[in-house]
């Protein structure tokens, strides 16, 4: 069987807001669709992405901001972070960790879940693909990692 991540539901407080917000980022918008004054949906995808995310009126009861460490892969972390800047969208520097491990994201921090864990500034020493980060957070709180993947896993 095959699976795929279709879409993430963000929980937002304001959806004019997050809609200008996620145009800002770069986000291509693919349906703005209100069917009744309780009911609207606002559905964008990342570029060069499958998985879309959709926000709006009536669609969770998931408090605004809940969503913490949502991944978006990049090949050049130093562009994304120029390019990301240069649309006024505010990002953490560049960083990396000391044993090249998963990073959580909580209310625009990430969080180490794992001992001896180190956020260090910069670029991954090696360059390592999966080894460099950065951070940023909508209007609402919920936070997104994107992270330098130049070369997948066996077996993705």
């Amino acid at each position: 069987m095959e699976l795929k991540l279709e879409m993430i539901v963000m929980p937002v407080s304001d959806i004019d807001r997050a809609k200008a917000f996620y145009e800002k980022v770069g986000f291509r918008l693919d349906v703005d669709h209100t069917a009744s004054e309780d009911f609207r949906a606002v559905h964008f995808t990342p570029p060069g992405s499958e998985c879309s995310i959709i926000f709006g009126e009536g669609l969770t009861p998931i408090a605004p901001g809940s969503l913490q460490g949502l991944y978006l892969i990049v090949s050049d972390i130093e562009k994304a972070h120029a390019e990301l800047v240069g649309r006024g969208i505010e990002v953490s520097e560049i960083f990396h960790d000391a044993n090249l491990f998963f990073h959580g994201h909580e209310n625009g921090d990430v969080t180490h879940h794992s001992p001896g864990q180190e956020r260090r500034s910069g670029l991954h020493p090696e360059r390592a693909s999966y080894g460099s980060f950065l951070t940023f957070s909508d209007p609402d709180g919920n936070g997104w990692v994107l992270q330098e993947v130049t070369q997948r896993q066996p077996g993705r």
